[in-house]
């Protein structure tokens, strides 16, 4: 039966299908969907880890169990998952594992712009990159069997244009394999110094064999021109590709060129590269990001186009790859072929906090205050956003925390009664405990405010440790913040609700002031949550406003000005009242609805 299906939903039916029974994962734009679309089969057993590192570290457990697991994360996750990661590639494997890694090129919801095929490299672990729908499905049961047949992690690389994109998938039944069982190995899954030399030469021995199997592989394809496909020099061109570029190469140039398709970026073939090189005039290697094949392609004393007339920044597109490769497949004088094209201007959209988001008030404090406030990863970094501006450093899950203590102890002072850091309940359960234990043990005299809004909100409301549901939205373990912060030895903990400017300002002043180190808990869940209920929109009595602005210092999307007056969106507006707090005149409290 064939199904349209998105690149995460049918990578989710791959892992049904392949028989994976265990799933750990921590949300990350574009991977989420994968494991909440995992979810929804009652036969795997999936959950939100505190963060990648505790994930794959689950599946490896799952893995020595005798099952085939599966982890999820984005590009930067596996940054912190790079710790087991590299060690599981000298353990190898019981059961199958797969690691799903997708990357962002373009940065749409990400803080860098790294290619993953880096730590496939470095770690010496296989890598699958899907360029579609039905590749994701088909490479995850792929995945498996390599997994299992070379003793070792598999990586399997989304992007964004294919994890967020549908195409045609082809399902059938799940079949679990039997289950393998445990055998106690100290050689092999103890890596302590001694274990580990002897793991390592089984690890170069695997990546030779791999390659080997690379050569014929499936994952990896030609697909030649027609006969008479040459340009206007008589050349015939080669373009060697992967991933979502496959698709825009085939769609700007169809059967005019010949492809090299590549589905197994690491590691790479070198006859399949050699003998497809032999049958082209010009080659040209289309990649994003970093030029991994082409540097490939070269040490193989291949002579190819590549980041010579394509960026190294940014997502590619087809109109991109038309325009940038038109003169080597038609000639120089040739036109480039436009394939999309918008006739009318799209809109900006840029990112703004939500109307009636808790983290509005609190960043309009520390603005108000003339605070430094060193940032976390979330949507509350749209803090950093106009009119609020109201932050100063972002890094990376957790850093705000660990940063703080290092700029409070650095400046002596200097910085007193000035910096906090702001970080998401979430971001704090994943990786904001130590650096919040270092401040405890070391004493800076440092404030941290937790933005507790009950959900994961910048990755589409998942669980987390402090809200008390599973992924299934089942009752779970909750951890409690306050008790948490107290154990770790802060004597100063505190909770407001960020709706009352008066009291946040208070408690924000307050602490800043205290010669020890503290935390603030800003407590309110998220304005988009479904059993959140919202007071009526509030509206302007035009009467009272003066037109003095002060409500516009919030940002909020649902205040505007109209001939000289506040205005506000009653199809946005919450009623959370935080601009009638500012509002000198009264203009916003109890008046009668606007006329429209």
């Amino acid at each position: 039966m064939k199904e349209l299906m998105l690149g995460n939903k049918a990578f989710a039916r791959g892992l049904y299908e392949a028989g994976c029974c265990f799933v750990s994962s921590y949300p990350g734009t574009p991977s989420t969907e994968v494991t909440e679309e995992a979810a929804k089969y009652d036969e795997i057993y999936c959950e939100w880890a505190p963060n990648e590192k505790v994930a794959m570290e689950a599946a490896f457990g799952a893995s020595l169990a005798g099952v085939r697991s599966y982890c999820g994360m984005k590009h930067v996750g596996l940054n912190v998952a790079a710790d087991p990661l590299y060690t599981m590639s000298y353990t190898g494997v019981n059961g199958g594992v797969i690691i799903c890694v997708a990357d962002d090129a373009g940065m749409h919801s990400s803080q860098n712009e790294q290619d993953s095929r880096h730590h496939a490299i470095a770690s010496k672990v296989p890598m699958l990159e899907p360029s579609d729908s039905a590749e994701a499905l088909e490479f995850v049961k792929t995945g498996y069997e390599l997994s299992e047949q070379f003793d070792t992690p598999v990586i399997i690389k989304m992007c964004t244009r294919v994890s967020h994109s549908q195409s045609v998938v082809e399902v059938s039944d799940r079949v679990v394999p039997a289950k393998k069982g445990y055998e106690k190995n100290i050689p092999k899954n103890v890596m302590m110094p001694g274990n580990a030399i002897k793991r390592h030469p089984f690890v170069e021995e695997r990546t030779e064999k791999l390659r080997q199997w690379s050569e014929n592989a499936s994952v990896n394809r030609i697909e030649w021109a027609k006969d008479s496909a040459r340009n206007a020099d008589g050349k015939t061109v080669g373009i060697i590709t992967c991933s979502t570029t496959y698709q825009y190469v085939k769609e700007a140039f169809g059967e005019a060129v010949s492809v090299c398709k590549i589905g197994m970026v690491n590691p790479l073939p070198k006859d399949l590269i050699l003998d497809f090189a032999k049958k082209c005039d010009i080659l040209i290697v289309a990649e994003e990001l970093d030029p991994i094949i082409e540097n490939h392609c070269k040490a193989l004393g291949l002579n190819v186009h590549g980041k010579d007339i394509l960026p190294i920044c940014g997502e590619f597109s087809q109109n991109l790859i038309a325009k940038a490769l038109s003169p080597f497949v038609y000639g120089k004088e040739s036109d480039p072929v436009e394939i999309v094209k918008v006739e009318d201007q799209i809109p900006m959209r840029p990112p703004v906090m939500c109307a009636g988001c808790p983290h509005r008030g609190l960043f309009y404090t520390l603005s108000k205050n003339k605070c430094t406030v060193l940032g976390d990863i979330g949507c509350y970094t749209l803090g950093a956003v106009a009119p609020l501006s109201a932050m100063d450093m972002t890094l990376c899950m957790g850093a705000s925390i660990s940063a703080i203590h290092g700029f409070n102890i650095a400046g002596e002072g200097e910085h007193e009664n000035k910096t906090v850091a702001v970080i998401g309940d979430s971001t704090f359960m994943h990786s904001g405990m130590t650096g919040l234990a270092n401040i405890a043990y070391n004493q800076s005299d440092s404030t941290v405010i937790i933005l507790d809004n009950s959900i994961t909100g910048m990755t589409g409301h998942q669980q987390n440790p402090t809200t008390g549901y599973n992924i299934k939205g089942d009752p779970a373990g909750k951890i409690d913040l306050e008790a948490l912060c107290r154990s770790m030895g802060f004597h100063r903990v505190r909770v407001v609700d960020p709706y009352d400017l008066k009291a946040t300002d208070a408690a924000v002043k307050e602490e800043l002031a205290a010669k020890e180190p503290s935390v603030i808990i800003s407590r309110r869940p998220c304005a988009l949550l479904k059993y959140v209920k919202h007071n009526p929109p509030l509206c302007v009595d035009k009467e009272k406003c003066v037109g003095c602005k002060s409500c516009m210092k919030l940002g909020c999307p649902a205040i505007s000005m109209k001939d000289g007056k506040a205005h506000i969106d009653e199809t946005l507006c919450v009623g959370c009242g935080i601009c009638s707090q500012l509002c000198p005149t009264g203009a916003f409290a109890g008046c009668k609805k606007e006329e429209a």
